[in-house]
């Protein structure tokens, strides 16, 4: 690098893409999905946490809720 350039007269500004990284999580699921969403993803040729990424951004575009019913007590 050549010695005449200085950055420290350079005025910061934030990351344009910083509002679409993606935020690291720990999630438990059962080896069925794993292995599913896997398989899905060989097909694809896409990395399967991606595939799972994809998957759940279309429930929130599509406003997707789940419908638990839990048994009634005897």
């Amino acid at each position: 690098m050549r010695a005449e350039y200085d950055f420290s007269t350079m005025k910061a500004r934030k990351n344009p893409y910083a509002s679409k990284l993606k935020k690291p999580v720990t999630m438990r699921l059962s080896e069925e999905v794993v292995l599913y969403f896997k398989n899905m993803a060989l097909e694809a040729g896409v990395p399967y946490q991606s595939l799972i990424d994809l998957y759940l951004r279309d429930c929130v575009a599509r406003h997707r809720r789940v419908k638990i019913a839990w048994p009634a007590k005897p």
